[in-house]
């Protein structure tokens, strides 16, 4: 597991999560995933490719997601309405605009696809080099889940190295 991948995504949850809400949060679960990752609830999927390459997930189900919703609608949001999924969206653009941030300053080259809803109830399992590491942050307004695999793009790395080395 590739921490240096990884914790820039848990960071920009953490205060992403803590800024939009007006609350501290608290890290709950903590697991390494092998199996294929199950939907809690509304999901939305981020994939990355470049030098880094990989996925976020972020996970919420749907009472915890209307909560969400209305604190930021600063009016009722029930589970169904459309400004929960786009509340969702919003999020992850967020979380990972800071994450990116992050890893950018640190030289990694990459692009980000737009975010998707993640609709399948079981989702991609980890593989030979993609361990993923699956959390859960706990808010006043419920549990939030974030699923990152990362890992360093092979044949990139090799390219950096054969230039390097010139």
């Amino acid at each position: 597991m590739k921490m240096e991948l990884i914790q820039p995504f848990i960071n920009a949850a953490d205060a992403v999560l803590a800024e939009t809400l007006q609350c501290q949060t608290s890290i709950g679960d903590v697991n390494m995933e092998e199996e294929a990752y199950r939907r809690k609830g509304t999901a939305v999927l981020i994939s990355i490719h470049g030098d880094i390459e990989g996925r976020v997930i972020l996970d919420i189900d749907g009472k915890t997601a209307a909560a969400i919703a209305t604190a930021l609608a600063g009016e009722p949001v029930n589970e169904s309405d459309q400004v929960v999924k786009e509340t969702m969206f919003e999020l992850a653009n967020l979380i990972i605009g800071n994450a990116v941030t992050t890893l950018n300053d640190q030289g990694f080259r990459f692009k980000i696809e737009p975010p998707q809803l993640h609709t399948d109830a079981q989702g991609m399992a980890s593989s030979e080099d993609t361990e993923a590491l699956v959390m859960c942050l706990d808010t006043p307004s419920g549990s939030v889940y974030l699923n990152i695999a990362m890992h360093y793009n092979r044949r990139r790395k090799t390219e950096r190295e054969a230039v390097v080395g010139r």
